[in-house]
């Protein structure tokens, strides 16, 4: 099941997610004794008070405030409809030190993937399924993240007390309802007291205007400004931003002012943009998404060159901002029906970490690829329902120990184009880009690595 919004596909599912009594029991026991092994003294994340008007919310373990900006993780993940505090329980704990071993970035939705319609009628909350992702998070040691999508059907102009998921991602609230969204927003930030980043909507869903062939930046913006206002009357320090729209290319396209050998970007995604940045009322961050696939012919010039575009659009987003943190709230690299094997899925992930590192982005958040039953799963962190720690799982970690945000990343000579490095002080991380063996010298060592292979090697004695 991979729902879209009609203009391009994506590897998700945003319908809201049900966990039996007995998993939810173990997922909450266990999150409340790793976390007790990690501090002397809990703090909640929730307020215990004025909870849900039907279904009750309790206290749950989370992480001191978020660290500063200097020791940002930079990197993480978005949980999806099927999750790590779905699974059975000995891949919960799997899952939980995976994600918990070098501390990441976690994000949620609100509404859909993964959780349930937070207000079903007006007045009414019910943060049962938002509460049991929180805590996962926490126990897994978390930088908690939320994003504010999607909204609730009486917004939409559906009925009170009905959810039709069918239209859950596809529909933005109704103009009248801007404010009642912002009182959401707010009551989610007073739910959750020490999560201080909120990414506002998700890829302009039901702002595409048929009539005029552009986003509807207006309607978007005016949304946007009542939330962040909002938000930051019930705290000043909270982190706010947008546009989260999606950024497509083709390999040759009509006028657009950032085009290179991976393609031509869109440049109404670009015009939207510059009329956000122009007309928001404040922003602590600039938020995007897209793929280095073109929308006619995938990744262009080759698979691995394509990751250039991620680099490109981000000095763009940084020149146009004035240099606001940029966060990619998805990215994605791979054609459909591709045929890759996990080890090139990984290598050209790799290399697309690499231009994110290069080009200064604040935060790239991996959405997670789970499934709802045991299988082949195409990048994910872990085997669904059987367990087993996947290659993605490890270059994420990677990336978060040794490039969070902030450290100087080092160019690294190789004698080799099929070699691509980048490094700091301590490490380098090289890929082979070739699905042949290559020897190589890369930062003054020769170096062999296999088709694919993705390798870290110390410097200065680490």
């Amino acid at each position: 099941m991979i729902p879209t919004d009609g203009r391009h596909a994506r590897r998700r599912s945003p319908w809201p997610l049900a966990l039996g009594a007995g998993i939810l029991a173990v997922v909450l026991v266990a999150g409340i004794m790793v976390y007790a092994s990690m501090r002397s003294q809990s703090r909640s994340v929730f307020k215990g008070e004025d909870v849900a008007t039907t279904l009750p919310s309790e206290p749950a373990p989370q992480l001191e405030q978020p660290p500063a900006l200097d020791n940002w993780p930079r990197w993480g993940v978005t949980h999806t409809q099927y999750s790590a505090d779905n699974e059975p329980p000995q891949v919960v704990e799997e899952a939980r030190g995976v994600l918990g071993r070098v501390p990441m970035l976690q994000n949620q939705h609100i509404m859909g993937w993964g959780v349930g319609n937070p207000e079903p009628s007006p007045g009414q909350f019910n943060f049962r399924d938002l509460d049991r992702r929180l805590k996962f998070m926490a126990s897994s040691r978390a930088v908690p993240v939320i994003t504010l999508c999607c909204a609730p059907d009486w917004m939409k102009g559906g009925q009170a007390g009905r959810t039709d998921w069918s239209k859950n991602h596809t529909v933005a609230p109704k103009r009248e309802h801007f404010d009642d969204y912002a009182k959401l927003a707010v009551r989610v930030a007073k739910q959750y007291p020490t999560v201080k980043h909120y990414m506002v909507w998700n890829e302009f869903k039901g702002f595409w205007d048929p009539s005029t062939n552009r986003w509807d930046a207006e309607g978007y913006t005016e949304l946007y400004n009542k939330v962040y206002a909002a938000l930051k009357k019930v705290n000043k320090d909270i982190q706010v931003g947008g546009p989260y729209i999606p950024i497509e290319s083709n390999s040759k396209g009509g006028p657009s002012e950032l085009s290179g050998p991976w393609g031509t970007v869109d440049q109404r995604a670009l015009d939207a943009i510059t009329y956000w940045l122009d007309h928001k009322k404040g922003a602590d961050f600039v938020v995007v998404d897209g793929a280095s696939m073109t929308n006619d012919r995938g990744n262009v010039p080759d698979d691995f060159a394509a990751q250039g575009k991620f680099a490109a659009i981000t000095t763009w987003l940084r020149q146009k901002s004035n240099d606001l943190p940029v966060w990619w709230a998805e990215w994605y690299v791979e054609p459909e029906n591709s045929g890759w094997s996990e080890e090139k899925r990984t290598a050209v992930q790799a290399t697309a970490l690499m231009e994110f590192a290069k080009s200064g982005v604040t935060t790239a958040l991996y959405w997670n690829p789970q499934q709802k039953s045991e299988g082949e799963c195409a990048g994910c962190l872990w085997s669904p329902k059987v367990g087993g720690e996947m290659p993605m799982a490890g270059l994420l970690s990677g990336f978060t120990k040794w490039f969070p945000s902030g450290v100087r990343v080092e160019p690294v000579t190789t004698s080799d184009p099929k070699v691509r490095a980048i490094g700091q002080e301590r490490q380098v991380v090289m890929v082979n880009t070739s699905d042949r063996e290559v020897t190589a010298t890369v930062d003054g060592r020769q170096v062999t690595l296999k088709p694919h292979e993705i390798k870290w090697s110390g410097r200065g004695g680490t």
